[in-house]
Order: C-alpha cells, then sequence, then structure tokens
C-alpha cells in the first residue's frame, strides 16, 4: 500500500473517531453572525463548500492560480486567510468535539484584522517580565477598543493577573 492510501486510512479513521464524540456545547461565534452555520458534512472546505472561501477582495479559490500570481491579478491579501473562513472551522472543529481547537480557531479570527508588526509586538509583550502589569491591560483596552478582538483581550487580562501571581511582571 502506497503513503497516500495509509494517509486516506488514517484520515478516515480520525475522522470517525471524531464523529463519534460526545457533540461539543454551542459556542457563540465571535462577533460575527453573518457567517453561515456550518456542519462536518461541510469540511473540508476547499472541496465541499468551496464558494464560501472567499480573499478579502472577493476572490475564490478558482480565481488564485500560477497564471494570476504572475500577472500580479493576486496580491498579498489574496492569500491571507480571512476571519470568516477561521470561524467557519471554528464551527467544524466545535461539532466534532474539539472545542478547544474551535476557541484557538476564533481567537485567530479576531486576529485576521491586526497588522501583522502589532501582533508580533504584542506577542512579545506577553512573554515573562516583558510587561508591567498596566501595559498588558492597556494592550487588552486596545484589542477591545481597537479591533474588537474581545477574546484575546480576555485572554491577556487573564495573562496579566497569572503573571501578577506567578511574579512574572516587569519591575
Amino acid at each position: 500500500m502506497d503513503d497516500n492510501m495509509n494517509i486516506e486510512q488514517i484520515v478516515k479513521e480520525v475522522m470517525k473517531m471524531m464523529s463519534s464524540e460526545p457533540q461539543a456545547q454551542e459556542v457563540k461565534v465571535a462577533s460575527n453572525s453573518n457567517v453561515k452555520k456550518l456542519t462536518l458534512k461541510d469540511y473540508p472546505l476547499a472541496i465541499k463548500s468551496k464558494e464560501l472561501i472567499k480573499t478579502k477582495n472577493g476572490k475564490g479559490l478558482d480565481d488564485i492560480d500560477v497564471k494570476s500570481v504572475l500577472s500580479g491579478d493576486v496580491k498579498d491579501d489574496d492569500i491571507k486567510i480571512t476571519s470568516e473562513v477561521l470561524l467557519y472551522q471554528a464551527q467544524i472543529a466545535d461539532e466534532v468535539g474539539r472545542v478547544q481547537f474551535g476557541k484557538n480557531l476564533r481567537r485567530a479570527a479576531e486576529m485576521v484584522i491586526i497588522p501583522d508588526a502589532r501582533v508580533l509586538e504584542i506577542y512579545s509583550a506577553l512573554r515573562p517580565f516583558r510587561s508591567t502589569k498596566q501595559e498588558l491591560l492597556d494592550i487588552a483596552t486596545e484589542l477591545d477598543d481597537k479591533y474588537n478582538a474581545t477574546i484575546n483581550a480576555t485572554l491577556v487580562r487573564e495573562a496579566a493577573d497569572v503573571y501578577e501571581k506567578r511574579s512574572r511582571l516587569k519591575v
């Protein structure tokens, strides 16, 4: 049996195991009520729900090919994942009982609109001994107010509290 057949069999077994797990609790889709409700039957999206995958500029998967890249029709934003696609994946993760993975995808969906350089600055600020509690709380406020990233803001506030309890804040 070749490697592709082995991989296919493993994927089928994993999917079977995942579908037999108890249903995940309903989790509110992060600030995006116009996202269509998906289920496991829509997975993988690129095959079964291809029409839902759009770039920030509205291009579909079929619009992105070598010819369009070489001609300059495809821009950087056309190869970045969108919040909607991450939220679709989160719904499917929830349905198969991978609730924590769904939460991670929702956090990522919020981060898509934050400039990459700022994400890296926040990541650095979250490392132990890099920020004061107030600096972390200011980041949380920024995430809430400027980017409507409430899940990430909550995470940063929790980190500030944990770092304070464990003496991991900058003095």
